[in-house]
């Protein structure tokens, strides 16, 4: 009776103390659950239960609704690599409302290229993954414009590159020249994403990449692409959804400073874009904003190719001014096209600095206030010609810094076989005209050629004595 009693006790006290910590277990477990918002599950066995976030679901499925409701021919789907470019661009909201103003001007540019060519119209939100929508945007190696064109794929898409003029930094035949590539992408790759994919990193190893995969979707093939590629698309797929949700993340649109009411016009001669804005009482800024490929801010037009310019929307009043402004030819004589060679910082690497054959080499000494681009221009040369002659690893230079310079001899008109000739452009001194030439001075100039002072006029031919 005894050892009952003692065991019922032992029994009784057992459960006490279980029942005890397991109310001690239940309260620790539901404090647990509602500072964290998740289930502690203590049984190794079956499989945790977590309860997600249901705001973040809520979230994730609104993006993916977003999506679906802008997609039209190219697919956007919604998956974390997407996501993860939304959460920052909608961070971006003064580059976004910068994107928002400037598509005013630059979208309907885009819509008509891609619309000739049966282009969807979704493609135009690459720009602002390429250049921002910045004409003048140039990539490390070398991709230039808004649609960001290497110089061999612009020149194989009908793009002209020469002294005067960079046509991958015209809005309009570099929208066209993009439309033709996607339309060719498109026709061998069989897929948007896959072509936008080729965009950014060419046909070629878009091709390699589905062979490594053996399958033609984008997101089985992403991880053979480069790694730039492979958030190309992505952050692409982003801009569509912010551009088109702007609102719904307190972006707004920020005005730009583009033209929106435009007239084209037909130029048979060299007119210098500070001419047409003075003319139309403008500020000149503005007016290489709408002709931003103008390298030298010239219309280089011809009779036999004219150029086009984009003005302000005239005004009748503005008509006699323009006139005489458009057929007054600026030219000086020494005015020549010259084809620009690749800027292309991968092909450049790869060559050999070589000397030009038939040159003669001069040093120039940088004065204040001068850049590469005047250097090269002074010369009629590109500034990445410049770099490479010199060793540069940047644009920048500083007064008194010589740089060498592969001139192209200067062909001898009717002057006496002990004397070479040149003729004079817009801006030279006779100091600067004297540093070409191995051993010519500015008096050794100024007796030559009978000149009273120093003043000169373009077009000018001067006799400059062998060294």
């Amino acid at each position: 009776m005894i050892k009952k009693l003692l065991f019922t006790c032992i029994y009784a006290l057992i459960g006490f103390v279980t029942t005890s910590s397991a109310q001690q277990i239940l309260k620790a477990d539901s404090l647990y659950k509602k500072q964290n918002n998740v289930f502690v599950n203590t049984d190794t066995v079956s499989v945790p239960l977590a309860i997600e976030n249901p705001l973040l679901l809520n979230q994730n499925y609104i993006y993916k609704l977003r999506l679906d409701s802008v997609t039209r021919t190219v697919p956007l789907p919604h998956n974390e690599y997407v996501q993860q470019y939304i959460d920052i661009y909608v961070k971006r909201k003064d580059m976004f409302g910068k994107m928002h103003g400037l598509s005013d001007y630059y979208f309907p540019i885009f819509e008509k290229a891609l619309k000739d060519y049966n282009i969807p119209q979704e493609v135009k939100y690459l720009t602002i993954v390429e250049s921002q929508m910045n004409p003048h945007a140039i990539s490390r190696v070398g991709a230039t414009g808004i649609w960001q064109f290497m110089f061999g794929t612009g020149k194989a898409y009908g793009l002209k590159m020469d002294n005067y003029v960079d046509e991958r930094k015209d809005p309009i035949q570099a929208s066209y020249a993009a439309a033709a590539y996607f339309r060719d992408a498109f026709e061998e790759l069989g897929d948007w994403l896959l072509a936008i994919a080729a965009y950014n990193c060419g046909k070629g190893n878009v091709n390699r990449a589905i062979d490594k995969a053996g399958s033609r979707d984008f997101w089985e093939i992403r991880q053979f692409l480069p790694k730039e590629t492979r958030n190309y698309v992505p952050a692409f797929i982003a801009a569509v959804y912010v551009m088109n949700y702007s609102g719904k993340h307190q972006i707004t649109e920020l005005a730009s400073n583009m033209i929106l009411k435009t007239d084209t016009m037909q130029v048979n001669h060299f007119v210098s874009l500070q001419s047409i804005a003075k003319v139309l009482d403008m500020d000149e800024s503005a007016l290489f904003a709408l002709n931003p490929w103008y390298k030298k801010k010239i219309v280089n037009g011809t009779a036999d190719l004219p150029k086009r310019v984009i003005l302000p929307k005239l005004k009748s009043a503005d008509l006699a001014g323009l006139y005489d402004v458009l057929n007054n030819d600026e030219s000086d004589g020494s005015m020549r096209i010259i084809e620009a060679s690749t800027d292309d910082v991968r092909e450049l690497r790869k060559k050999k600095v070589t000397v030009p054959t038939s040159t003669a080499i001069v040093y120039h000494k940088v004065i204040s206030g001068q850049n590469l681009t005047a250097v090269a221009n002074k010369y009629g040369i590109e500034v990445q010609d410049l770099k490479v002659w010199n060793g540069l690893k940047s644009k920048t230079i500083v007064p008194g810094q010589k740089l060498k310079i592969y001139a192209k001899k200067t062909v001898a008109l009717k002057a006496p076989a002990s004397y070479l000739t040149y003729i004079v452009k817009r801006g030279d001194t006779l100091s600067e005209i004297a540093e070409k030439f191995n051993g010519a001075t500015v008096q050794s100039i100024r007796k030559d050629n009978q000149l009273a002072k120093a003043g000169l006029q373009p077009g000018m031919v001067l006799k400059i004595s062998k060294g």
